[in-house]
This record gives C-alpha cells, sequence and structure tokens, in this order.
C-alpha cells in the first residue's frame, strides 16, 4: 500500500504563472512529488465573477483528489484564493491547505519610505479578503494599489515566443507601462515608492518589464518563498513530509493544463528547465467529476 507520505502535492493556477510558485516549492521540498494544473482554457480568473472562479476553484481540487490523490494543496492563485479558499476549506477540512495573498504585511518590513505600490487583478484587490487584510494594516505604511487588467492575460500569451531582446514594445511591457506609469513614483526619495507587491503569480514573469520601469531600487516582494515555506510547515504538521527513501518511481512532476500545450511546455521548458513530455492536457467540466485526460508530446 502506498504510504501517504509519498502521494504527490497539487498546486494550481488559472494559467502558468502558477509556475513560479512550484519553483519556490520545488526549492524548499525537494523530495516531494508535484501535480500542477493551469487552468488556462478558463483564464483569466481575474477578471471573471467570484461565483465562476469559485466553481473552477471545486471542479479542481475534487479532479487533484480523486484522479492523483494528492496529500494537500497549493491554490497558487490570489484570486482563485481570495474567491473560494474558505469553501474549499470547509468542504475538505482534513486536506492541508495553502492560499495565496498579496505579501503586503512582508513589504511592510522592507519599505524605508512608508510607500508601497500594489498590482495584481482586479478580482484579488476588490475582494473582500484583500479589503480586510489592507484595512489591518492601514496607518503602517501608504499602499498605492493598482489593479492591472489584462496583464496576467499578456503574460500568458507571450511564454511560447522567444524571448525579445528589449522589452519596449511588446504587449506585456505596453501594459506594466501604462500602469506603473498610473501609480507614481517609484523610488527611495521621500514620498515615492520603494517597495512593490507583485500580487500576482504571472507578474515575476515580467520582472525585466517592471524593472526597467521603476528602476534598480526598488524591492520587489512576491510569494512564492514564503508560500513553500508555509506548505512545509503544514505537511510537518500533519506528517505527512516525504523523506527520500519514501519516494516511488513515480515522476516527481505532472504538469496539466486544460488549454493550449505548447504554451505550458514553452514554460515548462523557461522556467522549470521540464522537458515537453512532462507536459499533457486535461478536461475538466465545472458541472460533474467526469474528467479526460491525454499526454501529448511536442510538433
Amino acid at each position: 500500500m502506498t504510504s501517504p507520505n509519498s502521494q504527490p502535492i497539487g498546486v494550481f493556477d488559472s494559467g502558468v504563472g502558477g509556475l513560479s510558485v512550484l519553483r519556490a516549492l520545488r526549492a524548499e521540498l525537494p523530495h516531494e512529488r508535484f501535480v500542477y494544473l493551469a487552468d488556462s482554457a478558463h483564464a483569466p480568473y481575474g477578471e471573471r465573477g467570484d461565483a465562476y472562479v469559485g466553481a473552477r476553484t471545486h471542479a479542481i481540487t475534487r479532479h487533484l483528489l480523486e484522479q492523483h490523490g494528492i496529500k494537500a494543496l497549493v491554490v497558487a492563485c490570489n484570486t482563485a484564493t481570495a474567491a473560494a479558499i474558505h469553501e474549499v476549506r470547509s468542504r475538505y477540512p482534513a486536506l492541508p491547505l495553502v492560499g495565496l495573498e498579496p505579501a503586503i504585511k512582508p513589504a511592510l518590513a522592507v519599505t524605508q519610505t512608508g510607500r508601497v505600490g500594489v498590482i495584481g487583478t482586479r478580482g484579488t484587490l476588490t475582494s473582500a479578503k484583500f479589503g480586510k487584510l489592507l484595512a489591518g494594516l492601514q496607518g503602517q505604511a501608504e499602499f498605492v494599489v493598482q489593479p492591472c487588467d489584462g496583464l496576467a492575460h499578456a503574460i500568458e500569451r507571450s511564454v511560447d515566443r522567444p524571448v525579445p531582446a528589449s522589452p519596449q514594445g511588446t504587449e506585456t511591457w505596453d501594459l506594466c507601462e501604462r500602469y506603473i506609469e498610473a501609480m507614481g513614483a517609484f523610488g527611495t526619495a521621500a514620498g515615492e515608492m520603494d517597495t512593490l507587491v507583485l500580487g500576482c503569480t504571472h507578474y515575476i514573469f515580467a520582472e525585466r518589464d517592471l524593472r526597467t520601469l521603476v528602476g534598480p531600487a526598488v524591492r520587489f516582494i512576491e510569494t512564492g518563498e514564503p508560500v513553500a515555506r508555509q506548505t512545509r510547515r503544514l505537511l510537518e504538521g500533519a506528517g505527512l513530509l516525504a523523506a527520500p527513501q519514501e519516494q516511488p518511481a513515480a515522476p516527481d512532476l505532472q504538469l496539466y493544463t486544460t488549454g493550449g500545450l505548447p504554451q505550458l511546455q514553452a514554460a515548462a521548458r523557461r522556467w522549470l528547465d521540464v522537458p515537453a513530455d512532462g507536459c499533457h492536457t486535461v478536461a475538466i467540466t465545472s458541472e460533474t467529476t467526469e474528467t479526460t485526460e491525454t499526454t501529448q508530446h511536442s510538433l
């Protein structure tokens, strides 16, 4: 009988942005197995309603439990966390569960000017969960909050294209430039934002664009490493950490997408150094538990 400790950890996002969290998880937990699911066919979550995002979150959680026997779940999506994680906790109380929220608390520890920029999807930044988080920190710093409509989707669409020599002129650059300019001055002088919270897992993959726009002195805060450490703490508390000798012969990483396979393959190669044959397609409906999976390889 397979030990529960050797079962995989499920990780999902609305697209390939959650690979930034998966990268941190694999570094923190090198003996664990992972199943990653990108719900790219239904992205972007950040521009959809809570009911829609909640239905997708429940369907994917159910799929990962039933088809892959996951021992823990990381919701590597700020929007899905805000919209549905409380319901997932209620439905699966025994499942170790880690969600994401924009890392504005860690930003407080590093800002020197007291002005912090926060970028994220509209779904995340207008959620009750984020509003409560922000309200609890009022008076400790000034937060400049900027929804970035379309940015996650633009990053998603760019992953299977060659990396341009210069970021200027791309769709991702144009959106980054628009939103960063709307926020005001970045820098280390009084009244400037010296810290930028990347409140969407996709945004770290636009780091070059954002860095060019805000300058070298601004500190970026993202959630991959804190989430990885919290996942370790939960697994330790539940006695579910995998030891090296508990690893079965099964692959230590499986990647699935509900959208286009070339996109996931390109992202996996670029950001995880994972070969194309580790990527698969899957269809998951929100209405039933029926799912289908197919394995495809590069053409």
